[in-house]
């Protein structure tokens, strides 16, 4: 039986002159059963109203495009920080929690410069300043069903895709720049691990207020991040990607 794989069209940024950076498309095939999406806090809630009403546009649409990778055979790990209480006891956080510890042997270096946006204000685009947790949940519009797990546990999740020899994953989320930067299992810490990461730029967004600099509008400060991270992170795909098996 041959294997399904999916073909997806990775695209990067490499350095062709001092201040140059050109975008390459290299189109490169994947094993389905050791490729893994991970869904980065797509909350029911935020603090900032203008964060909030993007992730309910693009909520549905994401869930629509997960719904075919799964039915395709890929693995899906939702991943909504600080939520874990909600999911206690259900079938999909018990099975990643009966998975055998596995700690990194050696983590792995690289070099990364700052990111390109000012987000030390939040990064809010609607004026609320104070953060709180608002989130409880993930967003009701994703669906949780079959062979998924639930986890925002970076050692929990490593551990998951060494069990199923899993090498490659695929974020889709919030915040570009936060989140799926930075928590323990976003792109570096997982980079470090020796995980091969990619983003799927046309489902996700950025925590920027373009009042901030390079005062330059929120979807082009999210662009810059998404650029900053294929220059010096990973590869990112197209969801249309996904929806595609060879």
């Amino acid at each position: 039986m041959r294997e399904k794989t999916l073909k997806l069209n990775l695209r990067s940024r490499v350095r062709v002159a001092e201040d140059i950076w050109e975008e390459r498309i290299d189109a490169k095939s994947f094993n389905i059963d050791k490729t893994a999406i991970l869904l980065c806090d797509i909350w029911d809630n935020h603090w900032c109203s203008g964060a909030k009403k993007r992730v309910d546009i693009l909520a549905p649409r994401i869930n629509r495009v997960v719904s075919v990778a799964r039915e395709n055979g890929i693995q899906i790990i939702h991943s909504p920080s600080d939520t874990m209480d909600f999911y206690k006891g259900t079938v999909y956080r018990k099975r990643i929690l009966e998975v055998p510890r596995i700690e990194p042997v050696e983590l792995l270096s690289f070099y990364e410069p700052p990111l390109p946006i000012d987000d030390s204000d939040g990064g809010c685009d609607s004026g609320e300043k104070p953060w709180y947790k608002a989130w409880t949940r993930e967003h009701p519009a994703i669906e949780i069903r079959g062979n998924d797990v639930i986890s925002d546990n970076g050692i929990e999740i490593y551990s998951f895709l060494r069990y199923l020899n899993i090498d490659t994953l695929i974020y889709i989320g919030f915040h570009t720049n936060m989140c799926i930067l930075k928590r323990p299992f976003g792109i570096r810490n997982m980079k470090r691990y020796g995980i091969n990461c990619i983003l799927v730029r046309d489902l996700t967004d950025a925590m920027y207020n373009p009042d901030m600099p390079p005062y330059v509008s929120h979807e082009k400060g999210t662009e810059l991040v998404i650029q900053h991270i294929e220059k010096y992170l990973c590869p990112t795909i197209l969801s249309e990607d996904l929806e595609k098996l060879y």
